[in-house]
């Protein structure tokens, strides 16, 4: 007998009759309930298409002799909040766990799929998974259709370029329209390898999502037959008693950061993982991240970093692809959810690799990874950049500060102001509890690019970057300004110092100096109420993930 619905107990009437209400019969209680953890939404295309594959899940959990319970949460596209919004949208990824934790807690489900797509809900999903430790199964939606104009293809990315192209004059008032009205061409995840479809291909990389299933379109008649198998597949785990620790633990875990960093992956990976961590009760710290990524070779690019889009990635081989070239860096006694061990899969993997996108080991794009966590005096605590988004005569970079207090306050200079070539913007007071709320500076670093400035300018800060963003942005600084952190006490025209390769980050002024300049440190002031005054209040740093409402030391 399963957690809910036992008709022999007595206490359990109430129960039965409210589900009842709702449509069950009897039957349906002595099988496993699983819950479709959804987030369908209108206002996010990678969760748009969700609404029709939880009906392909239900119908799989049905055919397996489970009983469906669809439920939903909140899904926030990081691209429509970008500005303010985005204050909004980190605390959503903790938001999102406990929601999923209360509502299934209190429902008692047997097992669960979770259903999710983008850059916030894929690792909220993830944490709560991890925390209930139930037998769990996930599922995306799918990519967006690239659009083509003129022979090329343009995906989401390229629309937030093409705003620093429009200032600079560089496209007419025509094409930006044009472009604005149809890059982003349908539903699905946007078709770049941002956080969304970093996190999405991380489940299949960790064993617990189908292989193809972040990569292929959203569209195709094979993502119906997925959400089938998927549906299948939850019920099998609870027949079957597996937990989600089964799948997700320290190997995995690895497995996982090792893939993104073969595949170029965004920085916002490391946020997440490192509060998955957390939560697994792992004790991953960012200097392990850096070692477990740094241990494999970069073999693949997409775009904004290279030319191919997510469809491409799919067609090349997908992730499959990567793991059967990567796996000697692996721990293939790993267990997926749709069968057997990693190792066992990739025995019988016969699919082509298309080696002009997902390189061999003889032909590596780099030795070492995509990231570089940098420390020194200005990130005593850590910094992470995308190094395999910059431009390799930036690996080096040392210049003036222009210090900047907000998004806001970058965004206005780069509008209307001249960016001189060789300075180092600094963007503080930005970070978890500065923001509050790590704003990723998503924008401003996309018109950066678009502006041309991305192989003569940096930018740094405690908030965030897109995971689709490249050149040399280095973000999640700690401690943060706000918290005390050395950024607070940067001055205009201080001289900078970023090093990829010795993973360097230094401010060029004295120790004294910086402790006198403590004295006239002034937080800006921002009035906070509601979810973002309790957010600043309990959030923890960016270098251990970010972790809000599943911090152990409260």
């Amino acid at each position: 007998m399963y957690k809910r619905g036992n008709p022999k107990d007595i206490t359990e009437a109430y129960y039965i009759g409210l589900m009842s209400s709702v449509g069950y019969r009897k039957k349906e209680f002595e099988k496993p309930v699983i819950g479709v953890v959804n987030s369908w939404t209108d206002v996010n295309p990678g969760h748009k298409p969700l609404a029709q594959l939880a009906l392909n899940v239900k119908e799989g959990i049905w055919a397996a002799g489970g009983t469906p319970a669809e439920f939903n949460v909140p899904a926030p596209c990081d691209g429509m909040a970008q500005g303010a919004g985005m204050h909004y949208v980190l605390p959503q990824r903790d938001l999102i766990a406990a929601s999923i934790e209360a509502m299934v807690e209190a429902h008692g489900f047997d097992g669960l799929v979770f259903l999710c797509s983008c850059d916030k809900i894929v690792p909220g999903m993830l944490m709560a998974a991890a925390h209930m430790d139930l037998p769990s199964v996930f599922l995306t939606a799918g990519a967006m259709l690239p659009y083509n104009e003129d022979g090329r293809d343009y995906v989401t990315c390229d629309l937030k370029e093409a705003i620093g192209k429009y200032k600079n004059g560089d496209i007419d008032e025509a094409t930006f329209d044009r472009w604005r009205n149809n890059i982003c061409a349908s539903g699905g995840t946007c078709s770049m390898y941002g956080t969304a479809n970093t996190m999405g291909s991380f489940l299949e990389a960790v064993g617990v999502a189908p292989f193809g299933s972040s990569t292929m379109l959203f569209c195709e008649a094979a993502k119906v037959r997925q959400a089938r198998d998927t549906g299948e597949i939850a019920v099998k785990l609870v027949k079957e008693q597996k937990k989600f620790s089964y799948f997700l633990n320290d190997a995995s875990l690895a497995n996982g950061i090792r893939y993104i960093s073969a595949t170029g992956g965004s920085t916002n990976a490391v946020l997440h993982t490192m509060a998955l961590a957390h939560i697994m009760g792992s004790n991953l710290t960012l200097q392990k991240f850096d070692e477990i990524q740094a241990s494999v070779p970069l073999i693949a690019k997409f775009k904004p970093s290279a030319g191919p889009n997510i469809n491409d990635f799919h067609k090349a081989g997908g992730v499959p692809a990567v793991l059967s070239i990567i796996q000697e860096y692996l721990d293939t006694d790993t267990f997926l959810v749709t069968g057997g061990t990693l190792a066992e899969f990739l025995e019988t993997y016969k699919g082509s690799i298309d080696d002009k996108i997902i390189h061999p080991l003889t032909d590596p794009l780099n030795d070492a990874g995509c990231f570089s966590v940098l420390s020194g005096n200005l990130a005593p605590e850590g910094a992470v950049v995308k190094k395999s988004g910059v431009d390799p005569k930036m690996y080096r970079h040392v210049g003036p500060a222009v210090v900047f207090d907000s998004e806001e306050e970058v965004r206005d200079y780069l509008i209307n102001k001249k960016v001189e070539p060789g300075s180092v913007l600094v963007i503080r007071y930005e970070g978890p509890k500065g923001g509050p709320g790590m704003r990723e500076l998503s924008i401003p670093a996309a018109m950066l690019v678009g502006m041309g400035l991305h192989t003569s300018v940096a930018m740094i800060t405690d908030g965030r970057f897109s995971g689709a963003t490249r050149g040399p942005c280095v973000g999640h600084i700690a401690p943060e300004a706000w918290a005390g952190g050395p950024l607070a006490l940067v001055k205009d025209g201080d001289i900078i110092e970023i090093d990829l390769e010795e993973k360097k980050l230094e401010l060029k002024v004295s120790p004294e100096e910086l402790e006198r300049r403590k004295a006239q440190v002034k937080r800006p002031e921002r009035d906070l109420k509601g979810v973002l005054a309790a957010y600043r209040a309990g959030v923890g740093g960016a270098e251990k993930g970010a972790v809000w409402l599943y911090r152990d030391d409260f």
